[in-house]
Order: structure tokens, then C-alpha cells, then sequence
């Protein structure tokens, strides 16, 4: 099952050049794996300031590319760092981190139609 709404993507993406999808994706890409450590820093520190600020970053940006749970994750997190909310935090972060790698997986392959 895809994780990325494709025909929204499409519309999302349809009056964009193809080299600007290009750089939306590839920086996501690239900064996906700091994103994520960043975030699991938060965690283990319990800094929940950084972590609501984070995750609602990650949120945003994964919003460009139309990916429903991924997204929804990552606002549930964002809600644990505004809460202070330890209890359940690392089981998100975990689900998070498995469909977020699912979407860098969609993006790799989404990718080639652009180039």
C-alpha cells in the first residue's frame, strides 16, 4: 500500500518545474536521516520544547508530499512534546519512523519520473 496519495501528488506537484520536485524531494531525502535522529534525541532527553518544534516541522514537510500517516504521526508526536507526554512516546516515534521510511522508500521511486 502506498503511503504517498499519488494523484494529489500529482496535483500538488503539476505546475512546478520538474528540477524544483526534484529539489523538494531530494532535500527531504537527504535531510530525512538528521530529522529522525534529531527527533529521537528529543526523545531520550526529554525535551519536549524541541520535540513539538521538530515534529511539527517534519509534519509540514511531509505534508508537501500528500502522505496522509506519515503526517498524522508526526502531528501525534508534536502533540506529545506540547504536552510533555512521556508515556507512549516511543512506540509513535518507532511507527513514525517505520511508515516515514516507507514514504523515503516511495520517494526514491517517485523520483526517477522526474529525472
Amino acid at each position: 500500500m502506498s503511503v504517498i496519495d499519488q494523484e494529489l501528488f500529482k496535483q500538488n506537484f503539476q505546475y512546478f518545474d520538474k528540477e524544483i520536485v526534484l529539489d523538494i524531494i531530494n532535500i527531504f531525502i537527504e535531510e530525512y536521516a538528521s530529522r529522525m535522529e534529531t527527533l529521537k534525541k528529543n526523545i531520550d532527553e526529554e525535551d519536549f520544547d524541541q520535540l513539538k518544534f521538530n515534529a511539527h516541522s517534519l509534519k509540514g514537510v511531509i505534508a508537501n508530499f500528500v502522505a496522509p500517516e506519515p503526517q498524522e504521526l508526526a502531528r501525534a508526536l508534536e502533540m506529545k512534546g506540547a504536552n510533555k507526554e512521556k508515556d507512549g512516546v516511543d512506540a509513535l516515534f518507532a511507527t513514525l519512523k517505520e511508515k516515514a521510511d516507507a514514504l523515503v522508500e516511495e520517494l526514491k521511486v517517485l523520483r526517477e519520473a522526474y529525472q
